[in-house]
């Protein structure tokens, strides 16, 4: 290990002892982390609406503040943005994290504080590193460097002494200056706004570096390295930087890519995936182990407390949450997050389950708009991730991006689902990738099993295969290239089937 590695390394472990201890002690933690929120917040107006000075428990903090969706908290989220003070959290909002998210709003603006991003993003960033080192003894990392995709900045539209951005951009524009010496491209490259030109700077200049680690969202990831390696006139990307050593990635599963990355882009077993779980939201989990992939600790000590809703009370008006000690193992919970930048009783869109207690791990399973239920079929992103990734190995396929949404009854058909599968070419025999699909995704689902008998409710699946880049118009079509945007895989209605179908036909 090299002197600057071991120095930096050193530094960034000494986190390992609070990770121990809130592994250790994880209720006590929450509850600390809830009465320190509600203290902190006493006195904004959010605050003396629901007298946070008279809370002495959680009990009394979810009977008094209601579970909210975005839209329900914007309200409260525009007046921060227009310069008001006190509002939702006590200390200066400067800074909007900007996501297309799932809501009903075309954009999600997410206050940003000062508290949120010392002690959530920059903690869950070193404790990223810490784990990883955990598990990486031998890690070369900071000899080279590490390629950060990010986002870009706005000024808010309400207020210009504010601004607003993807929750990497803003991470950029206030990064510590010792981590600005082990990342590229620099910040001026980085908050590029127009995709196309960071993309020619980023080839650019990451193709003459020793890149050692990439930090980023599997999909504009791909699009990058893939872009490298033919301006290189490399096989793969182990031929332009040989000492490689991880991919941090995060914001979709990586179920879906893993082949592709571990077969074609980096076919080396010395290359490592490590998954970490942040929103423009927050940050709120990290893998803490190279054996369980798809696995991550909970971190509970970022200034955010959780509740979980049961699938029965997603839709509730005044759904009952459970808190950490109340889960059960293998259930999907959509998550509720209160939190250090003004967001109390939030729900975030995102569905996990528990895969182990003591310490708290999660896995996740989806968003609770990113599902197909048309026909009480129940299907998550789950489900389709595990599905398609064995029917591409069937098919000697990597598979790159897919969506998937109903096919509606009439009067003279069953319904069905309808998918556009993006595979690194097209699979030879078809059928065969579909009968593979429909197969597993009754395995994996058995309400999908039981509308599937006999085609008692549900047909085989109908697919589309695409060509390479038809994902890539299509975001581009839509304005959203780059950074936290991620293609929807799964929906209730047919609004993102009908758009693709339109550039392929």
């Amino acid at each position: 290990m090299s002197l600057i590695t071991e120095v930096v390394g050193f530094f960034i472990k000494r986190r390992r002892s609070r990770i121990e201890h809130f592994k250790m002690y994880p209720v006590e933690t929450q509850s600390e982390q809830f009465f320190s929120l509600i203290d902190r917040a006493k006195f904004t107006e959010f605050g003396h609406k629901y007298n946070f000075a008279s809370i002495t428990t959680i009990k009394d903090y979810q009977d008094r503040v209601p579970v909210v969706s975005y839209e329900q908290h914007y309200p409260w989220i525009e007046r921060v943005m227009r310069g008001e003070k006190n509002i939702l959290w006590p200390s200066e909002i400067n800074w909007f994290s900007k996501s297309s998210g799932t809501t009903n709003s075309r954009s999600k603006f997410i206050p940003v504080s000062e508290e949120s991003l010392e002690e959530c993003n920059y903690r869950g960033g070193k404790d990223l590193l810490t784990l990883y080192f955990d598990n990486k003894i031998d890690s070369q990392l900071f000899d080279g460097k590490s390629i950060s995709i990010g986002g870009s900045l706005h000024p808010n539209p309400f207020n210009t002494s504010s601004m607003t951005g993807d929750i990497s951009a803003i991470i950029t524009r206030n990064m510590p200056k010792w981590a600005e010496m082990f990342r590229i491209p620099p910040p001026e490259i980085a908050l590029l706004e127009r995709w196309e030109d960071k993309m020619e700077r980023m080839i650019e200049i990451c193709s003459k570096e020793n890149v050692t680690g990439i930090a980023g969202v599997p999909t504009w990831t791909v699009v990058l390295i893939e872009s490298i390696v033919e301006r290189m006139g490399a096989k793969n990307a182990l031929e332009v930087w040989p000492n490689f050593e991880v991919f941090f990635h995060g914001a979709v599963s990586f179920t879906p890519y893993r082949s592709l990355f571990r077969d074609r882009l980096f076919p080396s077993d010395k290359v490592n995936y490590f998954e970490a779980y942040n929103a423009s939201e927050g940050f709120f989990a990290i893998q803490d182990d190279f054996a369980l992939q798809d696995q991550m600790l909970l971190m509970l000590d970022y200034g955010i407390f959780y509740e979980f809703l049961p699938v029965e009370e997603w839709d509730k008006d005044f759904p009952k949450a459970l808190t950490l000690d109340e889960v059960e193992l293998e259930k999907s919970y959509a998550m509720v997050i209160s939190t250090n930048g003004g967001l109390w009783r939030y729900k975030i869109g995102d569905t996990v389950k528990f895969t182990s207690k003591y310490p708290f791990r999660i896995k996740i399973t989806g968003r609770t708009k990113h599902f197909i239920n048309a026909f009480g079929e129940e299907l998550m992103v789950e489900n389709a991730d595990q599905a398609l990734t064995v029917a591409a190995a069937s098919a000697n396929v990597d598979l790159k991006e897919y969506t998937a949404g109903p096919i509606y009854m009439d009067s003279d058909s069953k319904g069905g689902h309808e998918w556009i599968i993006e595979c690194s070419q097209i699979p030879e025999n078809q059928d065969e990738f579909i009968d593979v699909l429909d197969k597993k995704l009754r395995d994996v689902n058995s309400d999908y099993d039981a509308k599937r008998q006999n085609d008692i409710a549900l047909v085989k699946p109908k697919v589309h295969f695409v060509a390479n880049g038809t994902f890539y118009t299509w975001m581009e079509k839509r304005g959203k290239l780059g950074g936290q945007h991620k293609v929807p895989r799964l929906s209730n209605s047919r609004e993102y089937l009908e758009e693709i179908l339109e550039i392929i036909t």
